[in-house]
């Protein structure tokens, strides 16, 4: 799996350079003074968010980043040379925790957004900076300051306006390929989706809105059964969730008991799922079993005030309208 959403890294930014303790000695120039430079600063450690990368998979196997130390100072009042800082690309949508503590230092939500995780150590002075009119001629300069250290999470969340919920092998992965341009892989057993994949969809008068396919949850996801809720966070960014359900699959009860075991997996994992607006689908209407069983279905959902599409991924009847339900929940959303 070359999907890796959640590492953990240890961070050094460079110490500052040492002050140098030198004295001015030219021909001539008997009473020279202390000219000792500073020393140099040390190079900062910069997460940066960039839109190339999709994956913390580079990071899994390198977890230690250490900047250099700055340049120390030197005579004729020369000052160390600065460290160069060391950039570490990650995904647009990464948060960055401090992993002692939890607390969320950033959010990089936005291509090119930057943060600086460590910052270097500042050099230490000369002993030009200590000469006086009572000591002309001190014989001691300054450390460099240590740089920062730590240890930090990344999480990757994606940035994805609608996120495809369902149970196992209901059709999430077909009916985003027939959307977008994603290719997930597609198989007739669960699990098929082992990691989220992301389409853009295009509509009405060219635009755009972002799509996530999250693979299928089962009843006690919550406590790890299945694919458990490792892939969840990747919906708590989204705005409008759409919920897959199939009616024809082996041991189906009903719908709603669907419906209602994938929602339960949500608010045990985070309640606040819950409050983002559903577009409710019923897929593989080209089957005669589900042609059959669905009239009673969508009245079931309907006397609850809730309104059903049908469509089918494989041949494509239906998604039209499935696709101006989202943009109907996202325009809604945008607007409030």
């Amino acid at each position: 799996m070359n999907f890796i959403d959640e590492v953990k890294i240890y961070i050094k930014a460079g110490d500052g350079g040492r002050g140098c303790v030198s004295f001015r000695r030219e021909k001539f120039v008997p009473r020279g003074g202390p000219d000792g430079g500073d020393g140099g600063k040390g190079g900062d450690i910069i997460i940066r968010a960039e839109s190339s990368h999709r994956t913390l998979l580079d990071l899994r196997y390198k977890q230690h980043h250490m900047a250099k130390h700055g340049g120390h100072g030197k005579g004729s009042n020369r000052t160390g040379r600065n460290s160069e800082d060391v950039n570490i690309i990650v995904p647009v949508g990464t948060l960055v925790k401090n992993a002692d503590t939890a607390e969320i230092l950033t959010d990089l939500c936005e291509d090119g957004q930057y943060f600086i995780a460590a910052k270097g150590g500042v050099g230490g002075k000369g002993n030009a900076w200590f000469a006086t009119s009572t000591n002309q001629a001190p014989r001691y300069a300054q450390g460099g300051i240590k740089g920062e250290e730590r240890w930090i999470i990344l999480e990757l969340k994606l940035l994805a306006d609608v996120g495809i919920i369902g149970l196992p092998n209901v059709g999430k992965s077909t009916f985003i390929s027939k959307v977008s341009a994603a290719r997930p892989k597609i198989a007739d057993y669960p699990f098929t989706t082992l990691v989220p994949h992301l389409g853009v969809v295009k509509y009405g008068n060219m635009d755009t809105f972002v799509i996530a396919d999250i693979p299928g949850l089962i009843k006690g996801a919550h406590q790890g059964i299945g694919m458990g809720t490792r892939f969840l966070r990747h919906i708590e960014r989204t705005a409008v969730l759409l919920h897959i359900l199939d009616i024809s699959r082996e041991g189906y009860s009903s719908a709603w008991e669907d419906f209602e075991t994938v929602n339960r997996e949500l608010a045990l994992f985070n309640p606040s799922l819950m409050e983002k607006p559903q577009v409710i689908a019923i897929n593989k209407i080209d089957l005669p079993i589900t042609r059959e069983l669905i009239k009673k279905e969508i009245d079931i959902f309907e006397k609850k005030g809730i309104k059903v599409s049908a469509f089918s991924a494989a041949t494509g009847e239906g998604v039209t309208m499935v696709i101006q339900e989202i943009t109907k929940k996202l325009h809604s959303k945008k607007a409030s």
